[in-house]
Parts: structure tokens; C-alpha cells; sequence
């Protein structure tokens, strides 16, 4: 999680601050990335989606990324959440929960639902109060 701490450093300055890693099976960091949504104009350029494709370039045939981590500070929303299913991540790491968008327990469950083909194994909640921390410092200023 330290390291998807760092990556949160890559987001934009006027991105909500997201860092995501993605670690191969033997534990080498195959990709980084910061959430870049407003400093691309792209609604996609979401952390993991960034990682994943990086990822997704380095490792296995070009896509299925089996046996693979990714650790995200924020719990991933269905968009994300869905990438991970089709990338066929092995498992998931991820800091603070998203109560109003997240997709790994939090509102849905894309990752476990019985229903998709892949299935990723979950530890949520790893370092939160770090993770929650860098969302609260990002959002302090936007609240009144």
C-alpha cells in the first residue's frame, strides 16, 4: 500500500488524489499511476484503468493479467472494478472504502458477484486512515 501511496503523488492537482500499483506474481512493480481524469479530459483515466493498461503492455499476452495484484487507495468504482474483473486480476488491495460509488462491497460487488466469469480475492482496508487521509486533505478546501 505504500507504494500505491506514492503513486497517489502522480494525480493532477485538480484530480482527487488516487495511486494505484500494479505487482506481478513474483512481487515486481509492473505499473503506477495517479488518477489523471481532469488532467486528460479523459473520464476513464481513472488510477487503476492506468495501471492496468501500463500493466496490461509489460505482462502475460497482452491483457489477462492472472496471478496479479493491484493495490489502489480507494476502493474502486464499478468502472474500475469491472476492468479488473476483465483484466483478470488475481487480487485486490485497496485502503479507504468509497461509501457512495464503491464497487468492492461498498455499494456493489462487482469482484465477488457470483455471476462474472473471473472472481478476484479482496483485503480492503489496508493503511485507511492513510488513504482517507489524502482524500480529506484534497477535499478539505472544496468544503464550506
Amino acid at each position: 500500500m505504500g507504494l500505491a501511496l506514492d503513486a497517489a503523488r502522480l494525480s493532477g492537482p485538480d484530480d482527487v488524489p488516487v495511486g494505484a500499483v500494479v505487482l506481478g506474481p513474483d512481487g515486481a512493480v509492473l505499473a503506477r499511476a495517479g488518477n489523471r481524469r481532469e488532467a486528460l479530459g479523459d473520464p476513464t483515466a481513472h488510477a487503476e484503468v492506468l495501471a492496468l493498461r501500463e500493466a496490461a503492455a509489460l505482462f502475460g499476452d497482452g491483457w489477462r493479467l492472472g496471478g496479479c495484484t493491484l493495490a489502489v487507495t480507494l476502493e474502486p468504482c464499478a468502472m474500475c472494478a469491472g476492468a479488473l474483473v476483465s483484466a483478470r486480476i488475481g487480487h485486490l488491495v485497496f485502503g479507504a472504502f468509497e461509501p457512495k460509488t464503491g464497487a468492492v462491497g461498498s455499494v456493489w460487488d462487482v469482484v465477488r458477484d457470483p455471476r462474472v466469469a473471473h472472481r478476484v480475492t479482496v483485503r480492503a482496508g489496508v493503511r485507511e486512515a492513510e488513504c482517507a487521509a489524502l482524500l480529506t486533505e484534497f477535499f478539505a478546501p472544496h468544503r464550506g
